[in-house]
């Protein structure tokens, strides 16, 4: 067995004990141990040192080693962050959450090696998330235009509105006068979508909801389309240029620019192991049905 472990960055005490418990057990099963570049440079930068050397790989070279999962360290902005890493390959993701929420990044720092230990005995659940592609009339996000969570059309800083007029399948749906326009997936949308008013869609519904940002019009409500729907955008606004984001990617694209976003042609697996519940999570980290009376 091969596993690669990847962080953004070790910042805190309960990441660091957590790769020093992962190494070290990993180290006692003998099982090969490979670092993704941006841990390792975490480690030199923060001058952390391990009991071992580790080989390292880069985004590039993922598909050319044998990984068979890959485990990482931080949040759920760190969980994000494996979709751009493991790409099309199909390699199954685990997080443990050194950070604030956990909704992605769903075992726990102290649960090393029980996580290992089902790993090695092949006893947890694959989660497969359906995945976001962006479609443009020039290269954005450096040829891999893919969302996990949700895209996003945005006005720059502090400008007036924007207007998007947005198609379903070539044909016309709306036009959206606000400060911008979301579309989740199932598992983004209980992030930005949600604070912006948009319904909670269960994993495995084949679904992406579309959720205004601060619209103008009282009338306007998010609407929930199937996933196999292509939907295609025109921009206006008093600006010329506007940002687009995928997940925490952003980048700029000037007026006139042809976007369309539809599902991915492959999936995001998302390892869960066995005393983790999709429904739990949602009661327990987003309070979802708390009684505030109590």
């Amino acid at each position: 067995m091969v596993i690669g472990i990847y962080a953004r960055h070790l910042r805190n005490k309960i990441a660091v004990e957590c790769l020093k418990s992962l190494t070290n057990y990993l180290d006692q099963l003998r099982i090969e141990t490979l670092f993704h570049e941006n841990l390792y440079q975490s480690l030199k930068e923060n001058k952390i040192k391990l009991e071992h050397k580790y080989e390292v790989f880069s985004t590039e070279e993922i598909s050319k080693t044998n990984i068979e999962y890959l485990l990482c360290i931080g949040g759920d902005g760190t969980m994000l962050d494996t979709l751009n890493i493991v790409r099309e390959t199909g390699i199954p993701v685990l997080g443990f959450n050194t950070g604030r929420l956990g909704y992605l990044a769903t075992s726990h720092p102290n649960e090393v090696k029980k996580a290992v230990d089902e790993l090695v005995k092949k006893a947890y659940h694959i989660d497969k998330r359906s995945l976001l592609k962006l479609e443009a009339d020039q290269e954005l996000f450096g040829g891999f235009a893919y969302a996990l969570n949700d895209f996003v059309i945005h006005k720059k800083d502090s400008s007036s509105m924007i207007t998007v007029h947005t198609y379903l399948n070539g044909e016309f749906m709306n036009t959206y006068w606000a400060d911008g326009l979301i579309v989740a997936t199932p598992t983004g949308s209980s992030a930005y979508s949600l604070s912006c008013g948009g319904p909670i869609l269960i994993p495995q519904s084949a679904s992406f909801a579309i959720t205004p940002i601060a619209p103008h019009n009282l009338s306007v409500r998010p609407v929930v389309i199937p996933d196999n729907t292509v939907l295609s955008f025109e921009i206006e606004g008093r600006v010329k240029s506007y940002l687009i984001s995928l997940d925490s990617r952003n980048s700029s694209i000037k007026k006139g620019t042809q976007i369309a976003v539809r599902k991915a042609n492959f999936m995001f697996n998302m390892i869960r192991l066995s005393n983790e519940n999709y429904l739990d999570s949602l009661r327990n980290k987003m309070m979802w049905g708390v009684d505030a009376r109590n």
